[in-house]
């Protein structure tokens, strides 16, 4: 069966059997399950260390958030999960959609500000990431202005884009919302024509370095994380962004929100929220902390400057339709 048909059916179904997703009573428990949409050599460490503090035990499905999300939407209330952790904002929404998560606390859900959390309190930001092309200085010596000028024909073989990720289903998802199916679609049905394409945003990073394409989309961590790894002085690449309140400057968050509710799942959540978890993504994952207070590692723009759209992150809940489109133009 396609996702994007078992989230449709998925979604219809658990919204007729949930209602509005009433939050259920704190149970008491030792132990929890967690759908993690992030990679496990990314959060693991963070989870192991989560476990010997608080002395919960943590069972970790990782697979990809858009994979979970439909995994999430079949199961239902039947679904062994009790957090979901996921990579971007518009998995978190279809879920929060179907009526699967309880509304946070609000000592929990105040901890970050509400633009980088869901308007109705179902899932909360954990880390900050944001849309920006990666590009080589020698061979684009002048940055496209818009996203759309990628469906130049100019670009074809030059630009990556890894459409069976996360952070580009949202990223195409914003476009939705800002610019419409159609013309997301007509962009869509150029890169088929214009981009290689990759399946994580680190082998982008990757052939740009190596100079096997001239610039890629991709979330601004990557390039830092590389650049810890190997020396500032030793990056070949580049990032830009394009001109104010385009699409192609999204910010996004990674997210959670609790299915089963109880002590543990809670402790969780403050935990990813803590200054402890907080500072683990700022240094480990180079991505920006939500919660005030925590400071960043990096030389990063702070994200009150990014001249990104004018996007709620909860109107990104719509991933079965950005699936469909992305489909149709024959990219997945």
């Amino acid at each position: 069966m396609r996702i994007s048909r078992a989230i449709a059916a998925a979604l219809v179904a658990v919204t007729t059997l949930t209602g509005c997703g009433v939050q259920a009573p704190v149970e008491e428990k030792n132990s929890i399950v967690v759908y993690a949409g992030r990679s496990e050599e990314l959060v693991r460490p963070l989870i192991d260390q989560f476990e010997e503090e608080t002395g919960i035990s943590v069972e970790v499905r990782y697979a990809g958030s858009a994979e979970l999300a439909a995994q999430l939407l079949e199961e239902g209330k039947n679904s062994p999960a009790d957090v979901f952790f996921a990579q971007d904002a518009g998995a978190l929404g279809a879920i929060a959609k179907a009526g699967l998560l309880t509304k946070l606390p609000s000592e929990i859900y105040d901890l970050v500000p509400t633009s980088y959390s869901a308007a109705d309190g179902s899932w909360v930001g954990v880390s900050g990431r944001v849309r920006v092309l990666n590009y080589n200085p020698e061979t684009v010596t002048q940055l496209p202005a818009s996203v759309y000028d990628l469906a130049d024909p100019s670009w074809k073989g030059r630009i990556g884009i890894a459409p069976t990720n996360a952070s580009f289903q949202a990223f195409v998802t914003a476009m939705r919302v800002l610019d419409g199916d159609e013309k997301t679609l007509v962009w869509l049905e150029a890169m088929k024509q214009n981009a290689v394409l990759f399946e994580k945003n680190g082998a982008i990073l990757e052939a740009v370095e190596a100079g096997q394409i001239d610039a890629g989309l991709i979330n601004h961590y990557y390039w830092f994380a590389r650049a810890q790894e190997v020396g500032l002085e030793n990056m070949k690449s580049a990032l830009g962004q394009f001109r104010a309140s385009d699409a192609g400057n999204l910010i996004n968050a990674a997210g959670v929100g609790i299915l089963k509710d109880s002590t543990a799942a809670r402790k969780f959540v403050e935990y990813l929220l803590s200054e402890t978890g907080q500072a683990y993504f700022a240094e480990e994952t180079r991505e920006y902390p939500l919660v005030e207070g925590v400071k960043m590692v990096d030389d990063l723009t702070p994200l009150s400057e990014i001249p990104a759209p004018n996007v709620d992150l909860s109107d990104l809940d719509t991933l079965d339709q950005t699936l469909e489109l992305i489909r149709q133009a024959g990219l997945i």
